[in-house]
């Protein structure tokens, strides 16, 4: 048995606490907003999860030293943007040598820093967490399919191969999969790109487009991002994975997907901002946008599908007139590795 501090109390967050509480190990969750803390500790429910019982043995705590002293896993579950913030309220509580693992998924937009490399940041400014352990834990993993125990594959990623195996072994059981991959920045980039992906996913959705274009976007898609990631130094393998063009299905397809649902209201007319308040929480593909476009800027890589992206979403771009422009681009060789 593992004793597991979860901080956050979002659909992932909760999905995993109570999938690692059902397999035997001793967990607490905190969240910044107490009022989730009190909510969900007294119901057992969360409203965005309806399906799932949160077990008794779950403890939920307004203290985030509760959640981080004596714990084998720090389990990071906050939306990007809130990762540096909660590494800084929670760095008095975090030994040196902890093993973190990091679930969510994002690139820093000012130091374009991945997740992991921001808590490591935050960590290391007092010079007492030198030794911190970090795991990106990416793939195609819904939230709402791993309340209800539908069998899932996920990745386990970290250049310390011990740490990356300790976590594939606390968080695998008969419903969960854990794979390792020693490219701990290829994972993170995949998780964080293909959320743009799926909104122009959702976009064509919106727009009466089909199945046809969804392949297109999803395989050029991919393409964009592993030609980023080969400029980047990451293994073109982890491309091809569960973290890469896995969790890119997942998310540029499902129901579940909130990206591509926000997509969606997009491309049937709705305002990006209004899109992202009907879909009620965090869209990470726009909160993505921003490093997408310095990293393609900082590795001369061109990203047509990105671009089209951020001229609909943060523009004003029309998006038919936007497709229009992406279908009608100088012809190019598929296998132009260099500008295709």
């Amino acid at each position: 048995m593992a004793k597991i501090g979860v901080l956050g109390a979002g659909t992932w967050g909760m999905a995993l606490a109570r999938m690692l509480c059902v397999s035997g190990h001793e967990v607490t969750v905190w969240s910044a907003l107490e009022r989730e803390v009190e909510e969900y500790g007294a119901s057992r429910r969360h409203p965005n999860l309806p399906g799932m019982i949160i077990p008794d043995e779950i403890h939920f705590t307004k203290m985030v030293g509760e959640a981080c002293e004596g714990k084998d896993i720090i389990l990071f579950a906050v939306p990007s943007v809130f990762v540096r913030s909660t590494a800084k309220t929670a760095c008095p509580f975090i030994p040196d040598g902890q093993l973190i693992v990091d679930v969510a998924k994002g690139i820093e937009p000012d130091t374009l820093f991945t997740l992991t490399q921001v808590i490591g940041d935050e960590l290391k400014k007092d010079g007492k967490h030198d030794r911190i352990r970090l795991v990106a834990l990416s793939g195609p993993t819904h939230a709402e399919e791993v309340a209800l125990d539908l069998p899932t594959t996920i990745v386990a990623s970290c250049e310390d191969k011990e740490a990356a195996a300790c976590v594939q072994k606390v968080f695998m059981n008969d419903v969960m999969r854990v794979y390792t991959n020693d490219d701990v920045l290829g994972v993170e980039l995949c998780g964080a790109m293909k959320n743009i992906i799926a909104l122009a996913s959702g976009i064509a959705l919106g727009l009466g487009y089909g199945d046809n274009t969804k392949a297109a976007l999803i395989t050029r898609g991919m393409y964009e991002i592993t030609r980023l990631g080969r400029a980047m130094g990451c293994d073109e393998h982890t491309f091809y994975g569960l973290a890469g063009i896995g969790d890119l299905i997942v998310t540029a397809t499902s129901e579940h997907s909130r990206n591509n649902r926000c997509g969606h209201l997009i491309g049937e007319g709705m305002k990006p901002e209004d899109a992202v308040k009907k879909v009620g929480m965090v869209v990470e593909g726009i909160n993505a946008i921003p490093a997408a476009l310095r990293l393609q800027e900082k590795y001369g890589i061109e990203m047509p599908l990105v671009n089209a992206v951020d001229a609909v979403v943060n523009h004003g771009a029309d998006p038919k007139e936007t497709v229009k422009e992406l279908m009608t681009r100088a012809p190019r060789s598929e296998l132009d590795y260099r500008m295709s």
